[in-house]
């Protein structure tokens, strides 16, 4: 009774199988890069996004601002370092 039942089931997966290749083969595709590079998640990883002009402003505050993160980062390894390292006393 189980291999009647498995083969009903092959024979449907073979033909689901054979339905969705046919269905892949048929569907028309895409040549036009532009379509392709218009969804972002889509876009090649070698194609590198266009520039955005930023103010000096904006230019003055991304680096003050990696700045202090530099110096945050630095505190926190020092006292995991004193944390870890140094004798309990």
């Amino acid at each position: 009774m189980w291999t009647e039942q498995f083969q009903s089931i092959l024979v449907l997966m073979v033909m689901a199988a054979l339905l969705r290749a046919s269905y892949e083969m048929s569907r028309p595709k895409r040549n036009s890069l532009e379509e392709v590079s218009a969804n972002a998640e889509t876009r090649p990883i070698n194609e590198t996004p266009r520039a955005i002009a930023i103010t000096p402003c904006q230019k003055e505050w991304a680096e003050k601002a990696v700045k202090r993160y530099a110096e945050v980062q630095e505190k926190k390894w020092q006292h995991w370092n004193e944390a870890m390292f140094e004798p309990m006393k």
